[in-house]
């Protein structure tokens, strides 16, 4: 929930910004702002909940803190790779093909109730999923249409 209203709120600010300090609006540009600050706001939670975090990694996968830490540099590089007009495309096709990949992981934590930044397995649980899924697939479109189509 946090990411999405963070999303929402730097994309209306960013209009607002645009709006009023250059009187022309670039929503494509707007989005891609809000993405930014939303992945680097979600990268801060691989540093500060990383025991959480890998948690949401099955036992059998190896590196699982290493991977979480990878995840984290890997948002914040995009985050800035959207902003950079000649890298924009493959950035936006790299965080579509993440985004993809992360969602078997959130299936994985709700499915044992993990609460990642606890660590603990008192998570809402499954329910979750119910906003996860539409979320994680507003971020695809989010990201296709502000960075990849355009």
């Amino acid at each position: 929930m946090k990411p999405l209203l963070l999303l929402l709120i730097v994309f209306v600010l960013a209009l607002l910004i645009m709006k009023v300090a250059a009187a022309a609006v670039d929503i494509a540009f707007a989005a891609r702002i809000a993405m930014a600050a939303m992945l680097l706001f979600t990268a801060l939670g691989h540093f500060l909940f990383t025991k959480g975090m890998s948690m949401m990694l099955p036992p059998g996968i190896p590196y699982r803190t290493a991977i979480i830490y990878l995840t984290g540099v890997f948002e914040i590089t995009a985050a800035l790779g959207l902003l950079v007009p000649a890298v924009r495309m493959p950035v936006g096709v790299a965080l579509i093909v993440f985004f993809i990949l992360l969602l078997p992981a959130n299936i994985y934590a709700a499915a044992l109730h993990l609460d990642y930044e606890k660590g603990t397995y008192t998570g809402k649980g499954l329910g979750y999923l119910w906003f996860r899924v539409p979320m994680q697939l507003l971020f695809i479109a989010w990201v296709y249409l502000s960075a990849v189509r355009f």
